[in-house]
């Protein structure tokens, strides 16, 4: 099935997990134009749907909303629990090492950059606690660009943006942290959630999602 262009992977009395597509926003943001979002679609089929959590809007992939407050207070508390795993799909810039598929971890603290909002930045001082596992997929490296699996354990806004970032290797396309001097024209940023482990809002049964990501 699919609501308005994005597809349902998953629909039951408790929740809804969806494919969102790049350039869509997850709920509605400031003006007229950008009342078009992914929460608004969704309602307008679901209308007890409710927003658990987002994907920026140039992020792609997988997202799951409550159908009813109880399941939404269920699931809130599962990702504010660490109960809920996270894994995404990045082309960044530049070749990051190699480490025989183990998993690296960055963990750098984020706040926001309220001179350039919505941008956010590293802060040592004063920034939130931000960890994010990486590891760079095999054979996917060119010598230009490096294809890595991401698994967050916290949740920040930009996180993974950020992070890469300070790294040295900002996610392809990101027109906020990226190199504007290697950008193409159209380009979208090559982020993907591609994995969603949660536990059922009504019983707490794993469930297990994949979404191949489109580049």
């Amino acid at each position: 099935m699919t609501v308005s262009d994005c597809p349902v992977l998953y629909a039951d009395d408790a929740l809804l997990v969806l494919d969102k597509p790049a350039g869509l926003l997850s709920v509605p943001g400031r003006g007229d134009d950008k009342q078009d979002c992914l929460s608004a679609r969704v309602q307008a089929v679901y209308p007890t749907a409710l927003v658990v959590h987002r994907l920026d809007m140039a992020t792609s992939g997988l997202i799951v909303m409550a159908l009813g407050v109880d399941a939404q207070r269920q699931l809130n508390d599962a990702f504010a629990e660490r109960r809920v795993e996270k894994r995404y799909v990045a082309v960044v810039q530049g070749c990051m090492p190699a480490q025989a598929g183990a998993w690296g971890d960055i963990d750098l603290p984020i706040i926001v950059d309220w001179p350039n909002r919505p941008r956010r930045m590293i802060d040592h001082a004063t920034g939130k606690p931000s960890l994010t596992r990486w590891r760079r997929l095999p054979g996917q490296a060119d010598g230009t660009t490096t294809r890595v699996e991401l698994a967050p354990v916290t949740g920040r806004s930009h996180q993974l943006r950020v992070h890469l970032k300070a790294l040295g290797h900002p996610i392809v396309g990101d027109a906020l942290y990226g190199d504007a001097d290697l950008a193409e024209p159209g380009q979208r940023l090559l982020l993907h959630a591609s994995e969603l482990t949660l536990p059922h809002p009504t019983g707490g049964v794993l469930l297990h999602f994949t979404s191949p990501p489109a580049f």
